[in-house]
């Protein structure tokens, strides 16, 4: 009677990289800044809220040094490209709006238009993806963008910390709120609607350094 080999229980953990662990301290920032800004919400503690935006610039560092030491120990894989984007989902697309969200931008409209935000940064993110290979099948790496790269929601992010930092948020934000039919809208959400729209052109083009 032959005997049936025991199933090997394979930890996943175990066949990260280093890269891979920078790429999980970049969406644990955006997670933390997610909760820092639902305490923001809930106490009105400003420092909540500088918490949250700081949180981003901080996980674009881990963002720059995943790549970096995926390229210095020649360690790529499609997993880990998959990681990083889904890390970036949630610190550059996510995390973004919701610091907009509880800055003030919450009327009917805000609330469309950062939505819309974070699905275009979904989109951008599954298009490079899916066309990596294409894109550097004759150079061997990646040499462009198409679209602005996610990150450069760190641009919204400062807006919302300065206006933090000198107590212009909720009623205060700049620019003010303007009724449109159903619901309100704050001008300053439109660069949520202009980043994303950014994120998703395909004539933009923006040379990989």
């Amino acid at each position: 009677m032959s005997v049936r080999a025991r199933p090997v229980h394979l930890s996943m953990i175990r066949g990260f990289q280093l890269a891979d662990f920078l790429t999980l301290a970049n969406a644990a920032c955006g997670v933390l800044a997610v909760f820092a800004v639902m305490g923001y919400v809930e106490a009105r503690a400003p420092r909540r809220l500088l918490a949250a935006t700081a949180l981003i610039p901080l996980a674009l560092v881990f963002d720059v040094l995943d790549g970096r030491v995926a390229r210095s120990r020649q360690r790529h894989s499609a997993m880990g490209r998959e990681l990083d984007s889904l890390a970036d989902v949630i610190s550059f697309g996510v995390a973004p709006a919701a610091i907009a969200y509880g800055a003030g931008m919450k009327g009917l409209w805000d609330i469309v238009i950062l939505v819309y935000f974070v699905c275009c940064g979904v989109s951008r993110l599954a298009r490079f993806n899916v066309t990596a290979e294409e894109l550097s099948a004759e150079a061997g790496k990646v040499t462009y963008f198409e679209g602005t790269p996610i990150p450069s929601s760190l641009v919204l992010v400062a807006v919302v910390a300065v206006a933090a930092w000198l107590g212009h948020t909720g009623e205060a934000l700049p620019l003010g709120a303007i009724r449109l039919g159903p619901g309100g809208l704050h001008p300053l959400t439109l660069a949520w609607a202009l980043s994303g729209s950014l994120m998703i052109s395909k004539t933009i083009r923006i040379p990989k350094l």
